[in-house]
């Protein structure tokens, strides 16, 4: 049975009792129908003005649940307190979840669609098929209430899921004041899927001890470690010349630059790899005869992997030059960032409760490597450990992406278990 949302369009105001009552799944939905896509080529943070709608939603919604110091900076994050009931002394915990969705996939105009009692089978959408054979969790998600978009554009479970997880488990904690939990900092982020936003995170002023992001996958993944990252940019300066009179004089930066990524082993490319296999991956390319500019990742779990790669793109580019003596090739680091779990480890307890806290909802946890990186990598980094814990989204950048609603009712659960695990704790 499909539902279309009959809510579609509806992100004006609501009172806090129809927010306490709301319930998960349509929370996803509003945050969804949102256009939140970043875009890399603004230079600026929010990189959209559909992140600032959602951040002035979110923090209006946050002030009438009754939490304090809800403020939205100059970067667009949205920050806030639930107060604890537990006493002082206890860690502050705080959750965060990133409110822009990918580039590259339509994200305008969501239509979220809800799959009742999903029966099994392909899930037939009207622009669209989420089908079994490349979505093997469907097999688990038989009788759960599925959500997707029309099959025009992604979902935004990406990280949408994680918002509505979030604010759904604060509207339970405070409906019921049973739940013993410490003080609890929430922060919705901007432009996580470009990576430019959590760089002007102050997670100073923020205050937690410990955090967790929910931005993971399929149901009871726990994440907490993340590739090392470096970003390169290779230019490579031919001769150029007239094509009439070319012989012996002409070297074109083209023809180079495909000979470099030629070179590039078979094996050490993101199609051929996964697991705890690193790559080097050629991911823009942008030039012509007399210069080409090639933008490459790589990126490794360990320290000795992406030096090795690094050295091995060196030499590659080096023999291009040793080959045709008349190019220039340099090489120049643009960006990038460290595995967590270095830093994760120093603090045992962060992981020791998540994984708890999965298992008290019923389900088995799943460690495993995120291949990419997360705000959460960052905010290590910056003192404050951060791993990531799933948001029952799945097949994330796509338009088939879908959604359970029992596992999002999963994650809210482990983030009120967390709140009551470390509200035993002392500081």
């Amino acid at each position: 049975m499909l539902l279309r949302s009959n809510i579609i369009g509806r992100v004006n105001k609501m009172d806090q009792k129809t927010l306490l009552n709301e319930g998960l799944a349509q929370k996803l939905i509003r945050y969804a129908m949102i256009d939140t896509q970043s875009d890399e080529g603004t230079g600026v943070t929010p990189s959209t003005p559909g992140q600032h709608k959602l951040a002035a939603l979110l923090a209006d919604e946050l002030k009438t649940l009754g939490l304090t110091e809800v403020k939205i900076d100059q970067f667009g994050f949205v920050t806030a307190l639930l107060p604890g009931n537990a006493g002082k002394g206890k860690p502050v915990v705080g959750f965060l979840a990133h409110m822009d969705t990918v580039p590259g996939v339509p994200g305008k105009n969501v239509k979220p669609i809800v799959h009742k009692n999903y029966a099994g089978g392909d899930l037939q959408l009207p622009h669209g098929t989420v089908s079994v054979a490349e979505n093997p969790l469907l097999a688990e998600a038989v009788g759960h209430d599925i959500i997707t978009s029309d099959g025009s554009t992604l979902l935004g479970a990406d990280d949408k899921a994680g918002i509505a997880e979030i604010m759904e488990a604060l509207c339970r904690m405070i409906k019921d004041p049973s739940i013993v939990h410490g003080d609890i900092r929430i922060a919705f982020t901007p432009d996580e899927e470009i990576g430019s936003g959590i760089g002007h995170f102050d997670v100073q002023g923020f205050g937690a001890d410990v955090a967790y992001t929910l931005d993971g996958s399929a149901p009871g993944e726990l994440e907490f470690e993340n590739f090392n990252a470096i970003n390169v940019t290779v230019t490579i300066k031919g001769v150029s010349t007239h094509t009439g009179t070319a012989r012996n004089v002409m070297v074109n930066a083209i023809h180079l630059a495909s000979e470099l990524m030629a070179s590039i082993p078979a094996v050490m490319r993101p199609e051929t790899t996964d697991g705890y296999l690193g790559f080097i991956h050629p991911n823009t390319i942008e030039g012509n005869v007399e210069e080409v500019r090639l933008q490459i990742l790589l990126r490794d779990f360990d320290d000795q992997g992406i030096e090795e790669k690094k050295k091995l793109l060196s030499t590659l580019v080096n023999s291009l030059k040793v080959r045709y003596p008349s190019c220039r090739a340099t090489i120049k680091t643009t960006g990038g960032y460290q595995n967590m779990r270095k830093i994760i480890e120093q603090y045992p307890k962060v992981v020791e409760l998540a994984m708890k806290a999965i298992e008290q909802t019923g389900l088995k946890v799943h460690t495993m490597p995120i291949r990419g990186g997360t705000d959460g990598a960052r905010l290590t980094y910056q003192g404050l450990p951060c791993p990531n814990l799933f948001t029952g989204g799945i097949n994330f950048h796509s338009r088939t992406e879908w959604a359970s609603v029992q596992w999002m009712e999963k994650a809210t659960e482990t983030v009120i278990n967390l709140a009551r695990l470390w509200a035993a704790e002392k500081k």
